[in-house]
């Protein structure tokens, strides 16, 4: 018995050891400082706005502002190709975080001191700035991340960063509320702004990440084309690239459809404020913390390609159960299924996937090739969404919807069944999944 369980013990110190690694936790620092800008212009915002008495209408109209995150690879070549001076000093990623960090505390204390009630156009600027901040922000810390993580720690570290996003986002929509409830929401705001530290505090203790490679210096009138583009034209001079952004594009299309309506099931079935609150918000954000950790160690056991496989079936079968949840009606055993599975497959993907993702950035132009592949993956199912998922319930009805969604997931995950066997994969690779210890192209330990 003592054996056994001195056994058990081993295998959770040699599962959680890789989590508490220095860059791993270094990923979770910047994570909590991504998460918290988007609860600022997100829910806070929103519950704020409806404090102050202001139109749904016009309350709806502020998620406009998010579109701002779509096009965040417009201007990423400036993090990788422009150097900031004096601040420069400290490296490229570290000044641009100083730099980026404190221009997002700004634009958040200036959304704080806005008055919607008197302007609400200038709340609104105020929001987009926000946003803008927001946006620019993640470039930095994705590049960095993905440069402070060895090829092995891919997996771990973009676990650690979904924790990391999490607790920053619901952390700050807390907080907020809590500050706001005693001292209002200007006080409330004020306070978040700090939770933009932890990626700064980061970067100035670590130092530049010992993966960064400057883009090769250039003088001329050319210096800045060649900054735009060269990022974009070594990612298409790669074998297969075109099939390879037609996965990153296509792979999301049917989660995306199906996540985006679920309110809309839940309200139409029947189900209570408390209940979506206890099931979706509190058991879902549970499955999610889980499946990120699963997803951390099926990573290390199966290796990257095949927990990419697994991961893209689990999140195409996952829509399913709502298909189960819309065909059996109120059930709050079958909503805690369905959210369950569906928020753990979601947590598992989102380790796997954003692993994948960052081993196709070549190291001179991370921030420019992962902002684009970012927001490429998310772009076509969100406009699909917006254009046509309320249509189709209507027009086929919930059950025979998610049945849709699970299908349009298929040619992702064909697709990329189709590119791990032909060794289109391995041949993708950008230099940010093979420099240093582990590469992601070896099978892992299974």
């Amino acid at each position: 018995m003592d054996e056994a369980k001195g056994q058990s013990e081993r295998g959770w110190a040699i599962a959680v050891a890789p989590y508490l690694e220095k860059a791993p936790l270094a990923a979770l620092a910047l994570g909590i400082s991504s998460g918290f800008p988007f609860a600022m212009i997100a829910a806070t915002l929103t519950t704020r706005l409806a404090q102050d008495g202001i139109k749904k209408s016009t309350i709806t109209a502020f998620s406009l502002a998010f579109l701002v995150y779509s096009f965040k690879w417009l201007w990423a070549w400036i993090v990788d190709g422009v150097h900031i001076p004096l601040l420069g000093r400290l490296g490229q990623r570290v000044s641009w975080l100083i730099v980026t960090g404190i221009l997002v505390m700004a634009a958040v204390v200036n959304l704080a001191i806005q008055r919607p009630t008197s302007d609400i156009g200038a709340t609104a600027v105020a929001a987009i700035l926000v946003a803008f901040a927001s946006s620019t922000f993640d470039i930095v810390i994705d590049a960095y991340r993905i440069e402070i993580l060895e090829p092995r720690q891919l997996g771990v570290g973009s676990g650690m960063s979904q924790y990391g996003w999490r607790i920053g986002s619901a952390g700050a929509g807390a907080l907020a509320l809590v500050v706001a409830e005693r001292s209002g929401w200007q006080a409330a705001y004020l306070v978040c702004a700090l939770l933009a530290l932890p990626a700064i505090a980061t970067g100035l203790l670590l130092g530049e990440p010992p993966r960064h490679r400057d883009p090769v210096e250039r003088k001329g009138f050319d210096a800045i084309a060649r900054t735009v583009w060269e990022p974009i034209v070594q990612f298409f001079s790669r074998e297969g690239a075109i099939i390879v952004l037609i996965f990153i594009l296509i792979h999301k299309i049917g989660d995306t459809l199906a996540n985006l309506t679920f309110r809309l099931l839940f309200d139409d079935l029947g189900f209570t404020n408390d209940e979506i609150a206890f099931y979706d918000v509190g058991l879902g954000f549970w499955a999610y913390l889980i499946g990120i950790f699963v997803g951390g160690i099926l990573y290390e056991k199966m290796g990257m390609k095949r927990s990419v496989l697994f991961a893209l079936i689990l999140m195409a079968v996952s829509n399913l159960s709502f298909a189960g949840l819309a065909a059996a009606g109120h059930s709050n055993i079958g909503m805690a299924g369905a959210i369950g599975f569906e928020n753990f497959a979601s947590g598992f993907g989102g380790v796997v996937v954003v692993a994948y993702f960052s081993a196709l950035c070549d190291l001179r132009f991370t921030a420019s090739q992962y902002a684009l592949i970012s927001a490429g993956a998310a772009i076509v199912g969100r406009l699909i969404t917006g254009t046509t998922a309320g249509a189709l319930i209507e027009a086929m009805g919930y059950v025979n919807f998610y049945i849709l969604t699970t299908v349009i997931a298929l040619p992702g995950v064909f697709l990329y069944a189709w590119m791990l066997k032909s060794g289109l994969v391995d041949r993708s690779i950008g230099s940010a999944g093979i420099e240093g210890p582990g590469d992601v192209r070896d099978d892992g330990e299974a």
